[in-house]
């Protein structure tokens, strides 16, 4: 077991064990901010096993997740709108520590990568990561001004 693998370890457990738990439990207010944060804290834990085991795939399947989870979320606050309004959630500690946590593993992985196509890819999932999930976030937490409907 090298670094990589511990940190990504412990991304998985801590993190997927607490949004695990509020998915299942809970009001909606919460079960909606814990889908979020899940594909939020799975994604950099899949960049972190890519570079563990030297697997490029891994990296092309944070992509995938970067690029879905943020929509699946927007999903959930378009279909669930009524039931949101009457109690948003408020999760900005949160999402902004998970963004964090996704910008931290997102630079050490380029540093480690060094200049290249790979680094610009992991720069693209991290701007994709960081960016869908703050604007879920702000879906769920009731819309955006001046947008109709939201």
């Amino acid at each position: 077991m090298n670094g990589w693998t511990l940190a990504a370890a412990v991304g998985l457990a801590g993190g997927l064990g607490t949004a695990l738990w509020g998915v299942t439990t809970g009001p909606l207010r919460r079960r909606v901010v814990a889908q979020n944060l899940s594909t939020a804290l799975a994604c950099p834990s899949l960049l972190l096993l890519s570079q563990a085991y030297n697997r490029p795939s891994y990296v092309d399947l944070g992509l995938v997740l970067a690029l879905l989870g943020p929509v699946g979320t927007l999903v959930f606050a378009r279909l669930l709108a009524e039931e949101l309004a009457e109690d948003p959630p408020r999760a900005w500690g949160p999402t902004l520590t998970v963004a964090g946590l996704g910008a931290a593993a997102v630079i050490a992985l380029c540093v480690a990568t060094g200049p290249g196509r790979a680094m610009v890819k992991l720069l693209v999932i991290g701007a994709l990561l960081i960016s869908g999930n703050i604007i879920a976030s702000r879906a769920l937490a009731g819309g955006f001004r001046g947008v109709r409907g939201g």
